[in-house]
């Protein structure tokens, strides 16, 4: 199973995997690295890189990692880009999105069976079919 981890402005992070909770009915195998405005970012990067190389008993790096960023170029996606640069390094097989919004979080947790390069597209894929101009749309 490919680990799900949430790199985010907090607590953008915790909402998500509150919201998945509320949705699916039980608490999602996902990690949440929320990132504060005064966090030192050299010792974030250090932290996440650390847990991006080490199992985490619900799927393991050995598996996978696509990691889930809010804001492509802002800090949170800094901190991942370099960790998951490190734990590559470390031939652990993961993968980087931003954009981030509820519908991507829902599918990677309900496809994280897939192989990591086969999740990331659907998660991309997922966020795209859930962009909706709803005034266009007739809704019954």
């Amino acid at each position: 199973m490919v680990r799900i981890v949430l790199v985010m402005h907090a607590p953008l992070g915790q909402a998500f995997a509150a919201c998945a909770e509320h949705i699916l009915g039980a608490k999602p195998l996902l990690t949440v690295f929320d990132v504060a405005p005064d966090d030192p970012i050299e010792e974030r990067v250090q932290q996440l890189s650390a847990l991006l190389a080490e199992p985490d008993g619900k799927g393991g790096a050995d598996d996978g990692i696509l990691i889930l960023c809010d804001i492509f170029g802002a800090t949170p996606f800094n901190i991942a880009n370099r960790a998951l640069k490190i734990a590559l390094e470390s031939k652990v097989a993961g993968h980087l999105i931003t954009g981030t919004n509820l519908c991507m979080v829902l599918k990677a947790l309900t496809e994280q069976q897939e192989a990591p390069d086969e999740l990331s597209e659907k998660v991309r894929l997922g966020a795209l079919k859930g962009i909706v101009n709803a005034d266009c749309r007739q809704l019954s």
